[in-house]
Order: structure tokens, then sequence, then C-alpha cells
């Protein structure tokens, strides 16, 4: 299969509708080339190359039929165009049509015409040139971006020239407004999902046709219109009142600010001030119902500061540093409400914020729900409850309670310390029936689960983070030094906690105090937990507030 791209854009290389074109085509290739076929990309970049604008002179249908007297690069497009399977048109949108250079390489398609009349019947003209060259079977795609929110009722001038020479119905269309977001690093977690969505389309296309699924989310905004046209206006650094250029870092602060998602709203107004060192500004931002908007003048009373200088916030919202590592590393402070730092993403995330810490993977080729520490503590509390009661029964209930797990919890992904804990409650409700030792086995457990904990802490991630680690950004968390702080002194509390239990249980049994422990050993860890709920949330903000 031979493939011609022809990139129309005045920008070359770095024309935004070429990245989508390159990821179509490479979906192309990837499908064909499953199948065994081979591919020949063959790239033309407009820009780069010398196409004269036509004359007008008819001379390639009369002195020279079918060859244009203008000795330029245009000859070799034609004879690329007329080898070519598939022809990808990839072009800007300028002015509502295609750039001008594309259109002089559009002109200059006539030598492949015949300069007989012939007739139509699709309704485009009151004539036609018939080609001179067999075009028949090959496949036409138009792929563009514009700088508009959507590229809906904007390409109708284009359509009607492709359909003029090409025919209606002959091509596939790839049209995406807010073109110019796929040149910023800073949005690049939306439109890398959107190329991905592109690339699917090529490998769809190959096999036959864009499915109607996939079409409708090419068609999708990247931004809702509000969203994308506050930050159109701001990326100009020119202030809408007076005209005058504005700051840099301001108008980096309003388009940051424009990415506000006021479905994020929690009932709570937030008053985020930025405060760049380097440059000695400070903005506040104000966060509400109705949206967002930029002060200048600091009049509004500050609900959360960012010490920071610009070049570091800079690069982590280019995503060229992580943000929770780059406070980790002190780079950056942050006072007050740290809650606004813990949802960052839902306030200021993509459309489709959040929707990955709906889902962990895949769990036996299935999607699959993040790991619960329910299904660790499941076994652990039923076994300590039942063997306590009645050590026999006990013993049975928690075994048929291990049984059902797998089944009840199926759609959440299972972790190692999932599994361990169910290994260890089967081999000690086994020993409590054996020996009919429910006080033995019961206070092995303790111990057991306590290591468990401490013995989590030496390793990659601690016990606790394995199931929390989905809502900071999945196996990025790693790299969040006051998450993993946070997750290996908890680790650590729990684990000591539960060793201690096993000791204090141990003497009270011997002691008599059998009613004290059942009160003791409820309430603890309920005390612990209280702990957890208040540690997690004070201890990275007095971290990143400048604590050590």
């Amino acid at each position: 299969m031979k493939i011609l791209l022809i990139n129309g854009s005045p920008k070359g290389k770095r024309s935004n509708s070429l990245k989508l074109a390159l990821q179509f085509m490479e979906g192309v290739q990837a499908a064909k080339e499953a199948e065994g076929s081979a591919v020949e990309i063959r790239e033309l970049d407009v820009a780069a190359m010398k196409i004269g604008a036509c004359r007008g002179c008819f001379a390639c249908w009369q002195s020279t039929p079918g060859e244009c007297c203008i000795k330029d690069d245009m000859r070799m497009v034609l004879e690329e165009q007329i080898a070519a399977d598939l022809i990808v048109w990839s072009f800007p949108l300028y002015y509502f049509n295609v750039p001008g250079i594309l259109k002089n390489l559009i002109d200059r398609q006539l030598p492949m015409n015949l300069p007989f009349m012939s007739s139509r019947d699709d309704g485009y003209g009151s004539g036609s040139h018939d080609t001179r060259y067999d075009m028949s079977g090959k496949r036409h795609v138009l792929i563009s971006t514009c700088g508009f929110y959507s590229a809906k009722g904007n390409y109708d001038s284009v359509l009607k020239m492709f359909d003029h020479f090409l025919g209606k119905g002959n091509y596939s269309t790839i049209f995406c407004g807010q073109g110019e977001l796929f040149r910023i690093k800073e949005l690049s977690a939306r439109t890398d999902a959107y190329l991905e969505i592109v690339q699917r389309a090529g490998r769809e296309f190959a096999a036959g046709s864009i499915s109607e699924g996939t079409a409708a989310e090419l068609q999708q905004l990247l931004y809702p219109k509000e969203v994308f046209e506050e930050m159109a206006d701001a990326s100009w650094g020119v202030s809408r009142e007076s005209g005058e250029k504005e700051a840099k870092d301001l108008s980096f602060t309003r388009q940051m600010a424009a990415l506000y998602r006021k479905e994020a709203w929690d009932g709570k107004d937030r008053v985020l001030e930025m405060h760049y060192t380097d440059l000695d500004h400070s903005y506040q931002i104000l966060l509400g119902k109705d949206g967002s908007k930029v002060y200048t003048d600091g009049s509004l009373k500050t609900t959360t500061r960012i010490d920071t200088s610009f070049e570091v916030w800079s690069a982590v919202a280019r995503g060229e540093m992580g943000g929770a590592e780059a406070l980790g590393k002190k780079l950056y402070k942050v006072t007050g409400d740290f809650s606004l730092m813990i949802k960052w993403d839902d306030f200021f995330g993509s459309p489709q914020a959040g929707a990955a810490k709906n889902s962990a993977g895949k769990q036996g080729g299935e999607e699959c729900l993040p790991p619960s520490m329910t299904t660790m503590l499941i076994p652990w509390i039923t076994f300590w409850i039942a063997v306590s009661i009645n050590v026999g029964i006990g013993a049975v209930i928690t075994l048929g309670v291990l049984a059902l797990i797998p089944l009840i919890l199926r759609k959440h992904e299972f972790v190692i310390w999932d599994r361990l804990s169910m290994a260890a409650v089967a081999v000690l409700s086994v020993l409590a029936y054996m020996t009919g030792n429910g006080n033995l086995a019961t206070n092995l457990g303790y111990l057991v689960f306590g290591l468990m904990w401490l013995l989590s802490c030496p390793a990659k991630e601690p016990l606790c983070a394995t199931y929390v680690k989905h809502n900071y950004g999945g196996e990025m968390a790693y790299k969040n030094p006051l998450f993993m702080k946070t997750n290996y002194i908890l680790a650590a509390c729990w684990g000591v906690l539960y060793l201690l239990t096993a000791v204090w249980t141990y003497f009270l049994r011997q002691a008599g105090f059998g009613t004290v422990l059942i009160v003791v050993n409820n309430l603890v860890p309920v005390v612990m937990g209280v702990f957890t709920a208040w540690f997690q949330t004070w201890y990275p903000a007095w971290l990143a507030g400048g604590g050590k």
C-alpha cells in the first residue's frame, strides 16, 4: 500500500494538523502490517517545495497535454498522486479554507484532467472534466485543525471545494477544533488522549471505514467552549480591557484559571494566590460556583498560597517535572488550605479528569476497579470475631468467607497483600479448628498482621499506599515524596500497633481480663483510624508549608 501525505501547512513540521495526520497514518500502517501488507509512506511538505501559482494558460491542455509549462516541484507531486493508493490531505483552516500554498497545489492539478467537457449528476457545478489518468480505487482523507472551539460549521467552503474535484462522498474527514492546544505541553494529557482516538480511526479506516463510535469521539470538544475561549483569549498576552500587553506570568495565570472546572466546586469558594518569587508578582484566582476570575490587586482573602518561581511552576505545568515531586523537593511551598492541592486534578484537570481513578487496569482480560483495603481486612475481621465467639464454627465460617471473597469482590484488582492475608487467615483458621485453641490462633493473627505492615516499609510501596495510590496518579505516586513519607509512617504505626496488640492480648488473657480485652482490641483500631484520617491530611500540608 502506498500512502501519500500532503502537508499543506505553512508551519511545515510544526503543524498541529500534521500531528493528527501522522497518528492517523500510524494507525493505518499498523493495521496493514498486521495483515501482512507492506506499507510505503511518502510525505510532501508543501511549505518546503517550490510550487508556483497556476497561470491559467491551459498549455497543459493544448501545447503539452498533461504537462504543465511551469517547471517546478508540482510535476513530482502529480506523479506521487497517480502512484498513491491513499492520499492524506493535512492542513490547518486559514480564513475558512485551505492555506494559500495548498490552494496553489490544488489549482496546479489541472494537467490531470482532460480539456473536454463532461456532464456530472452529483449536483456540483454545471459541468466537469474527466480525469486523464485512472484514479479509480484511490482513497482520500482530509485531516485539519482550526482555531475555533469547534470545527462544526467552519469547513463549508473546504468541503464544497473537495466535493467538486474529488466527488461528494469520495473522501473521509477528521476536522478538529481547538487546534492550537496540540502545541501546548501543559495540556498534553488531554490532547494525547485525542491523538490515540485518531490513531484508532486510522486502524479502522485501513480495515474499511471509521466506526460511528470513533467518529463521534473525534467530534467531541477537547475542552468546553467557554474554557477554550478563555484560554485562547489569555494566550495572546494582551489585556481585553486596555489592549496593552500583559506580563507573561499574568497571561499564564489567566490560562491556568481558565482550566478551572466549576463542576468540581464542592460548596466552598477558594482563593488561590500564586506568588512568583523570582518576579515578585502575586495574582489571586477566585474559584467559585460560577467559574474563576483573576485578581491582580490582592483584594481577596487568600485561602491557599503557592510560593514558587515562575520557572518551576511553568515546568510543572508543562509536565517536565511532577508537581508533587517538586513539592516534595521543596521547590515550591504551599500554605493555607492544603485540600486544594489534594484535589488539584479535580479542579484543574481535563473534562475527563477522574476517569482513570475509576479503573485500575485489567484482571483476567477484563477492566477492574482499583484494589480495596476491604479485600484485605474482611478475612482478618471475620477470623478475629468468629473464632473468638466459637473456635470450631468460627473457623469454618472464616474459611467460607475466604471462599466467597474472590466472587464478591471480583471486580476489584487483587494485590499481594490481599493474597497474603487470605493465605495467612486460612492457615490460622485450620490451626484453630484442629487445635481448638482460639486464643493462640487469634494472638498469632495479631502478630502476623502487624508484621505484614512492618515488612512492607522497606518495600517499594508501604502496604497502605498500595490501596490509595490510584487517587494520587497511580504509579506516579511513587515520585511523590509527601505521599510516600506519609504512608511509610502510617504503615509503621499500624504495624507497631498490632505487634503491641499481640503482646497485651497475651498478658491480659493470662491475667483473666477477657472483657477488658474485647473493649481494648475494638477501641484501639478505631482510635488509630481517626489518627490516620487526621495524619494523612495534616502531615503533607505541614511538609508543604516548610515543615521538616
